[in-house]
């Protein structure tokens, strides 16, 4: 819904970023992501490498549980950032 905006704003490209919730909640994400071999388990803001992420223990933990849902963050949300990489 935003591409106009986002070829505007960022006219060289725009990065990758891929969020997703996956069943089993909080634990089941945090799971995921320990078990994910092709990524860096960092919270850096942007990083050149592929980066994975749960926001809700990382980047929005300072949030109420209230305010990590009115900002799309769940305990099952995991983001990806994908990187560089050959």
């Amino acid at each position: 819904p935003d591409f106009a905006r986002a070829q505007k704003y960022l006219p060289k490209g725009q990065g990758a970023i891929l969020g997703f919730g996956i069943k089993g909640g909080q634990d089941a994400a945090i799971k995921f992501i320990d078990n994910v071999k092709l990524a860096s388990h960092l919270a850096n803001v942007l990083d050149a490498k592929t980066l994975v992420i749960h926001p809700a223990t990382t980047t929005h933990s300072q949030l109420s549980p209230e305010e990590q849902q009115a900002s799309g963050v769940t305990p099952d949300f995991i983001r990806v950032s994908v990187g560089l990489e050959d």
